[in-house]
This record gives structure tokens, C-alpha cells and sequence, in this order.
């Protein structure tokens, strides 16, 4: 399997990439123009100083006055073209000989016979500018400079920028490299941190230095980690708590059975058959409360996982469900409902449930014959208000803050059935909604559950 790059590697080859992209950019804008600058400044020259000589009438039709060495000591060639009327073409040229003169060309012949003023080109097989400038009908003044010490000059030049640009791409990666080690020390600690909770399961947090994105994702991990952290603690107390609640009919069932199973023994007295009765109802109650416990256990535990599908919910038939089940539970009692239309997006299951809860609660602190209040109404802008009401002792003061905790019991619950998880389920529930629980005195002297939830009325 081909490795691929490290982070690092990839951002030192996309700094030296860049900056090397951009070196080579400048460096062929550099010596284009200044190739193209001395070139034009060549050409230039060249022919300002053909025009120059013949303006100043240095030449003449007889060759011999002409000074040609001195424009040989600036390294040209200099010579005069005369072209008759037949077409016939002489080169004249100073003393120095016919070696020092200039190739002419068609273009040249042209400048002689009038037919342009003045005219500059590159001879390319012998690498030489050459100018040239018209004298009279027939006589043209040529000149011609070697280009070989320019493009030394060019060369030079490139040698130089190739120098510069290769040093500005190592620099480049270089700084690219402090750079990418810097940057990823908190991606490398982050890194570390997660292969740490692989291998331990120890959720400690992470230095936090600086304020720039990696500070932010290193709080955003810290974060995790707390809730997490938080999440295990919750899990540890609701097993811990579960296995302490489960304990108890677990025990009394395994008692109960193993009396029945010593009583069928021959060498066993019998039991009467008020006793089977009464141990056969024993078990029945404890399995009972064994199923109610884990039903609860699994409500309460389950997340509000990607599966649960979230939809427009009328609470009106939601609590009405809720109230024709609780009435069968409890016939005795009698539920007075005032349900104002309302709509939030959410689980109808889950809403169910707790309304229900809060209902078998009212229901079990409330006397036989005794009236139970169900008010849905809007409580405020987008807020709706769920109360249910008991006829019965209420709730003491220092109770208030834990009944909706798991496994709570107050001193006079401990003797009556139940898990000690509807409220817990009734809290979770509403904030799984955006909303909250809250308990507190009714005005019928019994206790007054609500539950606060957002949605629009119906």
C-alpha cells in the first residue's frame, strides 16, 4: 500500500511549491523585460547613431575621409552601401579592412535606393544588430554591433535569478517546515490525547495556549472530553443505582421461589394453600416491579438517537392518550383535563410517556375518590405549559429538588410500588424537547408537576 505524505511534508511542498511557482514568475517577467529592454536599447542606439553620422555629413562618396576606426573602437562595424543604377551593390569600407563590414541584406538595399528612411533588424547567422541609415539615392550608411556581450549579459542575468530563486525556494521550505511544526504541536498534542483515551480510557484535558483556530479545536476536544467524562459518570451512577434497585425484588423473588421449591420436597411440611396464595400474588408483584424497573431503565437510558424520527406532535392527543390509560389504571379516581391546542415538533411516543408518568404519579399520592387536575395551556411566547395536579399530601420542601432525580424516594414513597424513574423520565423527556420539569405546590394542597415545553399553538 503506497504511503502517503504527512501533513507536514505536503504543507513544506506547497510552501516551496508557491513560492517557487512565484519565483519563476518573476524571474521570467524579469528577464523578459529586461532582454526585450536591451535589445530596443541596441536597436535604438544603433540607429541614432547612423542617423547622427550622416546628419553630420561624416561620410562621404569617397570612403577615404571616413573615420571608420573610430566607430570600430565601440565594437561595430561600419560600412557604406552604394547600390548603382543597374542594381550593382558595393560595400566600401575603412581601413580596416573588408573583415570589419556589416552583412547587408534586401532591407538595407532598400535604405540605399530611398525606399525607407532607416531600418534596424537582427541578423541571426552572424549574431549581429545591424542598422542602417540613408545617405542620398543609392548610398547608405550600415552598422553593425555584435550581440554576444549582451546576451553574456543575459546569461548573467539568468544564472543570477536561477541562484536567487533556488536559494528563495529553500528558504521558502524551510520556513515552510518551522511553520508546519509550530502550527501542528497542538494538532500532534490532540493527537497524542486521542491515542491516550484509546489505550486508557482516561479522559484528561489538554493544555489550551494561544487563541488562534488550534486553541479553539483544542477547547472543542477538551469539551468532548468533559462530556464524555460526564457521560461515563452517568453511566457508572445509573448502573451503580440500577443494581442496588434490581437487588432487592431480585432477592425477595429468589427467596420466594426457593420456598416453593422446598415445599414440594417430601421431607418438607406443605404449605397451606393461603400461603401458596399469598406467595404466588409475592411473585407475581415482584415481577411486575422487575418490568416496570427495566421498562424504565431502557426509557431512560436510550438516547435520542438518529432513528427517532421528529414530527409535527398535537399534544391534545398526545395527553388525551395518556389520560384514557390512566384512568383504567386508576378507575378510581376522577381526572378533570382543560386542553388548549398546541403543536411542537418532536416524539409522540416519548411525549406520551411522560405525560403518562406524571398522571400515575398524581394518581398514586392521590386518596381514592379523589380529583385530579390536567391543565394544558400557553404560558408565554412560543411556550406551552403541561400541569397535573394531585389531591394528595404533596411534597415536603426538602424534597422538592431531588424528584426528579434517579432512583429518588422521599421517606413516604420508600413503602409505596414503584422505581423511582417515571419523574427522572418526565425531566429527561422534556428537555430532550427543548423544554423543562418542574415541581412545586398545587392549590388543591397536593403536589403540581409541570412540564415547559416550546411549539406554536394548534
Amino acid at each position: 500500500m503506497r504511503q502517503r505524505f504527512s501533513l507536514q511534508s505536503r504543507i513544506t511542498a506547497l510552501a516551496a511549491f508557491g513560492v517557487g511557482f512565484a519565483v519563476a514568475l518573476v524571474s521570467l517577467a524579469a528577464y523578459i523585460t529586461v532582454r526585450s529592454s536591451l535589445y530596443s536599447q541596441l536597436e535604438t542606439k544603433l540607429e541614432d547613431q547612423a542617423r547622427e553620422a550622416v546628419s553630420t555629413a561624416i561620410a562621404q562618396d569617397n570612403f577615404e575621409g571616413f573615420p571608420s576606426d573610430m566607430f570600430q573602437i565601440f565594437g561595430l562595424k561600419v560600412a557604406l552601401l552604394e547600390v548603382d543604377r543597374t542594381g550593382h551593390v558595393t560595400l566600401q569600407v575603412g581601413s580596416g579592412g573588408r573583415s570589419t563590414a556589416p552583412v547587408v541584406g534586401q532591407d538595407e538595399i532598400a535604405v540605399a535606393l530611398g525606399t525607407n528612411d532607416a531600418n534596424s533588424r537582427v541578423d541571426t547567422k552572424t549574431d549581429t544588430q545591424i542598422a542602417a541609415a540613408h545617405i542620398r539615392p543609392g548610398l547608405a550608411l550600415v552598422l553593425g554591433q555584435s550581440l554576444s556581450s549582451l546576451k553574456a549579459t543575459l546569461n548573467r542575468l539568468g544564472v543570477v535569478l536561477v541562484v536567487v530563486g533556488g536559494a528563495g525556494i529553500l528558504l521558502a521550505a524551510a520556513a515552510g517546515t518551522a511553520v508546519a511544526r509550530g502550527s501542528l504541536r497542538p494538532v500532534k498534542r490532540l493527537t497524542e490525547a486521542a491515542e491516550h483515551v484509546a489505550r486508557t480510557a482516561e479522559l484528561r484535558p489538554i493544555p489550551i495556549t494561544g487563541d488562534d483556530e488550534l486553541a479553539r479545536l483544542t477547547q472543542a476536544f477538551n469539551s468532548m472530553l468533559a462530556a464524555l467524562s460526564e457521560s461515563q459518570e452517568r453511566q457508572r451512577r445509573l448502573v451503580a443505582d440500577a443494581g442496588h434497585e434490581l437487588r432487592t425484588p431480585l432477592t425477595s423473588l429468589r427467596t420466594n421461589l426457593e420456598l416453593l421449591l422446598a415445599s414440594q420436597r417430601a421431607d418438607t411440611p406443605n404449605l397451606s394453600e393461603e400461603d401458596r396464595s399469598e406467595i404466588y400474588e409475592d411473585v407475581r408483584a415482584q415481577v411486575n416491579e422487575l418490568s416496570t424497573l427495566v421498562g424504565d431503565l431502557v426509557e431512560l437510558a436510550r438516547d435520542d438517537a438518529p432513528g427517532v424520527v421528529h414530527e409535527p406532535v398535537e399534544m391534545v392527543d398526545v395527553v388525551e392518550r395518556a389520560l384514557e390509560r390512566a384512568r383504567r389504571r386508576a378507575p378510581s379516581l376522577e381526572f378533570e383535563a382543560s386542553l388548549r391546542p398546541w403543536v411542537l415538533d418532536g416524539d409522540a411516543n416519548a411525549l406520551e410517556r411522560a405525560a403518562l408518568n406524571l398522571l400515575d404519579n398524581a394518581a398514586k399520592w392521590s386518596p381514592p375518590g379523589g380529583h385530579v387536575r390536567v391543565e394544558l395551556r400557553q404560558a408565554g411566547q412560543g411556550v406551552a405549559l403541561l400541569e397535573v395536579a394531585d389531591a394528595g399530601r404533596g411534597i415536603a420542601d426538602a424534597d422538592l429538588p431531588h424528584v426528579f432525580e434517579r432512583f429518588y424516594r422521599s421517606s413516604e414513597a420508600r413503602t409505596l410500588p414503584g422505581s423511582g424513574l417515571g419523574l427522572a423520565i418526565v425531566k429527561q423527556v422534556a428537555e430532550r424537547h427543548g423544554g423543562t420539569a418542574t415541581a412545586g405546590h398545587a392549590p388543591e394542597g397536593g403536589a403540581l408537576m409541570s412540564i415547559w415545553l416550546p411549539g406554536r399553538p394548534g
